[in-house]
C-alpha cells in the first residue's frame, strides 16, 4: 500500500472526528485519546499502515508502546513507556 490517497485521508479524518465526538464530546481537555490504525490485508499491496489520532504524536507513541508490551506478554509495568 502506498501513501494514502486524498480519499483515504478524508475518510480517516471523518472516522476520527466521529470517534472523538463519541469518546470526548465537548469536554476539554479531552479525557480520551485514540489512534486508528488502517492497514492492507492484501500481500500484493505491501505492508503499510496508516493512522489518524486525536492526540499528540508523542502521546500516541507511548500508548502504542504500552499496547505492544501487553501483546508481547510483558508483566505489568508501572509508569509510562
Amino acid at each position: 500500500m502506498s501513501a494514502p490517497t486524498q480519499e483515504d485521508v478524508k475518510t480517516m479524518r471523518a472516522i476520527a472526528g466521529g470517534l472523538d465526538e463519541i469518546l470526548n464530546g465537548k469536554q476539554r481537555p479531552k479525557p480520551n485519546g485514540f489512534v486508528l490504525l488502517i492497514f492492507s490485508n492484501d500481500a500484493e499491496l505491501g505492508a503499510r499502515t496508516n493512522y489518524v489520532s486525536n492526540c499528540a504524536r508523542s502521546e500516541m507513541i507511548v500508548a502504542l508502546k504500552e499496547v505492544l508490551a501487553r501483546f508481547e506478554g510483558q508483566p505489568e509495568i508501572v509508569g509510562r513507556a
